[in-house]
């Protein structure tokens, strides 16, 4: 297990990119990580892209970017339109998105889903960041769901109750087209945080944690 201080980075983070496959993914992730991430690194420049959202979904994707961003030295989102629950056979057309990204981008952490998640466009998604930033930080971030696919993280980031309140504050205003999901709650999104924070005996008392299938640690 490690617990990893961001703010205290070195070399200090320049640029993160954040891939999310459905509108909420990023924020349900990794958001209290990367509002403490902001708060420590001010010029920080973050590049955010969802994958799958249109419609309603695509305006709570931007305006929820946009809130979680404001503190960004500079901020770029890309929302995309691929087909929700069908990435796998969307495999040619979004590899050609990641190239994309890899021939514009050269980030210093990769936040990704988990992959071993059960959600198929969560899966695809974490392979293409693999198969793109094979010599990146990579952090794989988890997302509760009814699948029961959480699983034992590796790495943690504790966080103070003010990024765990912002996070959850922001997610409840941005995503109403979600609050009728059993569980999307409040109690649920703290609750999960409190957990990885007894694991990692946190001293704020909440965490959130991420897979890391290489580290390499100078």
């Amino acid at each position: 297990m490690l617990t990893f201080d961001l703010g205290h980075a070195r070399p200090p983070l320049a640029h993160v990119l954040c891939l999310g496959a459905h509108a909420d993914d990023i924020e349900i992730g990794c958001g209290g990580t990367l509002l403490a991430l902001l708060a420590a690194h001010p010029s920080l420049s973050v590049t955010w892209v969802v994958f799958s959202a249109s419609g309603e979904r695509a305006d709570e994707a931007r305006q929820s970017a946009a809130s979680f961003l404001a503190g960004a030295g500079s901020r770029t989102v890309h929302i995309h339109e691929f087909r929700d629950g069908f990435f796998p056979h969307e495999w040619p057309r979004i590899k050609e998105t990641f190239e994309q990204l890899k021939a514009e981008l050269a980030p210093d952490l990769v936040f990704t889903h988990y992959g071993d998640d059960r959600h198929q466009d969560h899966r695809a998604l974490a392979e293409l960041t693999w198969n793109t930033f094979r010599d990146h930080l990579v952090l794989e971030y988890e997302i509760p769901k009814y699948d029961g696919d959480m699983g034992s993280p590796n790495v943690f980031v504790p966080l103070d109750e003010t990024f765990v309140s912002r996070k959850i504050e922001a997610l409840m205003a941005h995503f109403a087209s979600q609050r009728a999901k059993r569980w999307f709650t409040e109690d649920l999104f703290r609750a999960l945080m409190r957990l990885r924070g007894m694991e990692c005996n946190a001293a704020t008392g909440h965490a959130e944690a991420f897979y890391a299938r290489k580290l390499v640690l100078g």
